[in-house]
Formats: C-alpha cells, sequence, structure tokens
C-alpha cells in the first residue's frame, strides 16, 4: 500500500497535515469494522486490517522522520535497520556543544532564558535539516538521497534533544 496515494495527496516530504487528517477521518469511515458487523468473518478481518494499515500510514505520513524514512524506502534506500553513523565531524562536533549545553540547563542562574535559547537553536536545527530533506527527497538523484539519509540521522539527533529539553523542563518546572 503506497501510503501518499492512499491519502490522495502528492509525494512530498511538506504534507498538508490538514488534508492527512481529513483524508485519514474518511478513509477511517469507509472501512471502519463496525461498518461491516454483518459481512463475512473473512471481510471483517480484512476491514481491521484495512484499518490498522491506514493508521500505520497516518503515524509515518504525520511525523517528519518516518515519513522521510518511508519515502527513502519507497525510492528504494532503507535506512531504518541500517546501523550506519554520521561521518560529520562539524555536525558531531556541534551535537557534543548541544549535550554540553543542555547538561547545564538545569543548573543554569536563569533556566527560563537558558531554555528559550536552546529551543531556538534546536527549532533552527531542525528548520534547516527539514528544508534541506526537503530538496533532496524531492531530487532524482541518488546522491542526493544518501545526503537526505544523513539528514534523516541528524534530525534524529535534533528529535531527542527535544526529547531530552522536555524532560529537564518536567523537572525543573514541576517541582
Amino acid at each position: 500500500m503506497r501510503y501518499f496515494e492512499l491519502f490522495a495527496i502528492p509525494v512530498d516530504y511538506n504534507v498538508d497535515l490538514v488534508k492527512v487528517s481529513k483524508n485519514y477521518l474518511d478513509l477511517q469511515r469507509a472501512v471502519h469494522p463496525d461498518r461491516h458487523a454483518n459481512a463475512s468473518s473473512r471481510d471483517k478481518l480484512l476491514a481491521v486490517q484495512n484499518a490498522a494499515e491506514i493508521n500505520d500510514a497516518l503515524q509515518i505520513l504525520k511525523h517528519p522522520v518516518k515519513r522521510a524514512e518511508y519515502m527513502l524506502s519507497e525510492l528504494g534506500v532503507d535506512i531504518r535497520a541500517e546501523q550506519q553513523t554520521l561521518q560529520d565531524p562539524l555536525f558531531l562536533m556541534q551535537q557534543m556543544e548541544l549535550r554540553e549545553e543542555l547538561e547545564e540547563l538545569s543548573t543554569s542562574h536563569d533556566p527560563d532564558t537558558a531554555i528559550a535559547h536552546f529551543e531556538q537553536q534546536i527549532k533552527q536545527l531542525d528548520s534547516q535539516y527539514s528544508a534541506q530533506l526537503a530538496e533532496q527527497l524531492a531530487s532524482n538523484d541518488e546522491q542526493q538521497w544518501q545526503l537526505a539519509a544523513d539528514n534523516i540521522r541528524k534530525l534524529k539527533f535534533v528529535y531527542k534533544l527535544r526529547d531530552e529539553l522536555e524532560r529537564i523542563e518536567d523537572s525543573l518546572f514541576d517541582d
């Protein structure tokens, strides 16, 4: 099942999430198992399977990293099971610096300002890598797709930082 086709949206990294949600509801209404209550056991099972596949498709299309991985896999580049690491020393150095800054947030004399500054850095990196990723995925060049795989790995780092920042914020402001 091709997810973009299923949801009747263009194959593009930048999706219209409102349209995705609307189409999801339409699809779920059409295949919902309750609509097949009087059907054969086989048809009921098929309805449940279709509903599950639509749910899976929604989860992938909603999440930028999962969507990018899916797009690459559709192009024949599957990085989900791959254990390749980034070979970008500047990025890795930047990640180390960001991790140090993240660790220092909880002991900062002004955690609100420090957190706001850190969030801004994360947003900027997310925007930068997402923009590059959109261009790379739209390309017909396999070399660009490999660069897209690297940007997906970078976005995963950014998302981990964002998650860790949320945990720090929760611990600081839940006291």
